[in-house]
């Protein structure tokens, strides 16, 4: 391919890019560089084609990954049955869990916990978008990194670029979930009732909505980190030619 052919190689996939949504984005670069290297982009082996093919090849494996982390964790019990990822009472108030216990209110205790992470189950799947822009956001110097990086590389790369967006997208609907199943009213009822136990104590406690985000959202890049780490390290998990070729 000579000098003039890459240039135009490159504006035509950006413009590809640009202009559709990003599940969209990511098949279509795919198949753009594979027409691209038909035509001779093998010849850039020593220039660019490496960094391209660790770009595509990363985009693969976060693609895999993030689809499977949000089916794991995006169907009913897929935090509640899962004790990686569980959401349990806030630790400041284990003492009112086990107050409670002592004095008959069990029951109203595992329906709490079961209707966090039920809440936290609804707001999963939202993050799937979320995480194909993320993908997009991966330049080469990225790509060289997260490639020469930990077995979670990758997935760090993620937290950091749409931590925020995941907090914005999972907000309305853990908000609506927790109003949906009471949560809020039942948080509310339990520290009432720890307050009728002889001795109690007063002490500041988290406000539940942020503390479901923030384990939701910690759950879910848990279960990308086992995934990504699986990719990395089991031949058995590449399931395209490219993550073959990136981890031989």
């Amino acid at each position: 391919m000579n000098k003039k052919i890459f240039p135009l190689a490159i504006s035509v996939i950006l413009t590809g890019i640009l202009s559709q949504p990003a599940e969209a984005r990511f098949e279509w670069l795919k198949k753009k560089a594979n027409e691209f290297g038909n035509t001779g982009l093998e010849s850039l082996q020593e220039t660019k084609l490496s960094d391209t093919k660790i770009g595509l090849g990363l985009k693969d494996l976060l693609k895999q990954g993030i689809t499977s982390a949000v089916e794991k964790t995006g169907k009913k019990d897929g935090y509640f049955n899962n004790e990686l990822i569980k959401i349990e009472m806030p630790e400041k108030l284990r003492i009112i869990d086990r107050g409670l216990r002592m004095v008959g209110f069990g029951a109203q205790l595992d329906e709490f916990i079961l209707s966090m992470n039920r809440s936290a189950e609804a707001a999963a799947p939202k993050a799937l978008d979320i995480f194909l822009d993320g993908i997009f956001n991966m330049n080469f110097d990225d790509a060289r990194k997260i490639y020469k990086g930990g077995d979670t590389a990758a997935t760090n790369f993620l937290k950091q670029t749409t931590l925020e967006d995941l907090k914005k997208a999972f907000r309305p609907i853990v908000d609506k979930s927790l109003n949906q199943y009471g949560v809020t009213g039942q948080y509310k009822n339990l520290l009432k009732k720890y307050k009728t136990i002889p001795f109690s104590k007063n002490f500041n406690v988290p406000e539940i909505d942020e503390y479901v985000i923030d384990q939701a959202i910690n759950g879910l890049f848990a279960i990308l980190a086992q995934e990504e780490t699986k990719i990395r390290t089991n031949s058995g998990s590449r399931t395209t030619g490219l993550l073959k070729e990136l981890f031989p």
